[in-house]
């Protein structure tokens, strides 16, 4: 404990985050030495390694949580200002995009549990409700990806036209609307099923079918599809 008193550059150099990667891999580094080299540099009393430790325990030491934070709360940490936290949030959005890029280049959608899958990535690090919409083409091959609105943690509202206009630009055949539930409760809220059959309904002058809605949350998925009701 007592060598994190001083600067990091004062540590054994097989032991400082940017050279141990070097010499080793990123495998090799623990969670605050990854976040250390993005921090970059620490205070006149804390190294970058110490702020990334209070960072992570501002998040119960969990990346799945430090991912959820916005960059208004990593400021909350002393010592981490907006151009550490914008670094901090940008490698973490960059982590998310990998992780979703894998489904997003499955050519076919077959089912509601390989989109289910797809939008929980997506959609896991948002701590209030989302709207977005799937745009697939006639093979029903993923085209478009896009967060529509933005709402409380009780809900959101989405737009029937933004959606349909949004369609025709990517020219997609059929759309699944889909949003998040960050309470955990799966089922559909009456709102839910009418704001489905309004754009459903308008979707049919476009030629456009609406396959599906899904929501997600952390504990799984439902799918009007499966449910039939739509």
């Amino acid at each position: 404990m007592q060598a994190e008193k001083y600067s990091i550059k004062e540590w054994a150099k097989d032991e400082r985050p940017r050279e141990k990667l070097l010499s080793k891999s990123p495998i090799a580094l623990s969670d605050s030495e990854l976040l250390a080299i993005l921090i970059n540099s620490g205070t006149t009393d804390k190294s970058a390694v110490e702020l990334s430790k209070e960072l992570l325990r501002v998040a119960d030491n969990n990346l799945n949580e430090l991912a959820k934070l916005s960059v208004r709360e990593f400021m909350k940490v002393k010592g981490i200002g907006e151009a550490k936290a914008v670094s901090i949030a940008a490698a973490l959005e960059l982590g998310r995009r990998r992780q979703f890029m894998k489904p997003l280049e499955k050519t076919i959608v077959n089912d509601s549990r390989e989109v289910a899958g797809y939008l929980q990535t997506m959609l896991q690090d948002f701590r209030m409700e989302v709207f977005a919409v799937v745009f697939l083409n006639r093979a029903n091959k993923i085209n478009h990806f896009e967060i529509i609105s933005q709402g409380g943690i009780t809900g959101t509202v989405a737009d029937p036209r933004i959606i349909l206009k949004k369609a025709l630009e990517e020219d997609a055949v059929n759309i699944i609307l889909c949003h998040n539930h960050p309470s955990g409760n799966l089922q559909p809220s009456h709102a839910d099923e009418e704001l489905t059959s309004k754009i459903k309904e308008a979707a049919k002058y476009f030629d456009i079918k609406v396959m599906d809605h899904i929501i997600v949350s952390d504990e799984g998925y439902f799918s009007f599809a499966d449910e039939g009701i739509i």
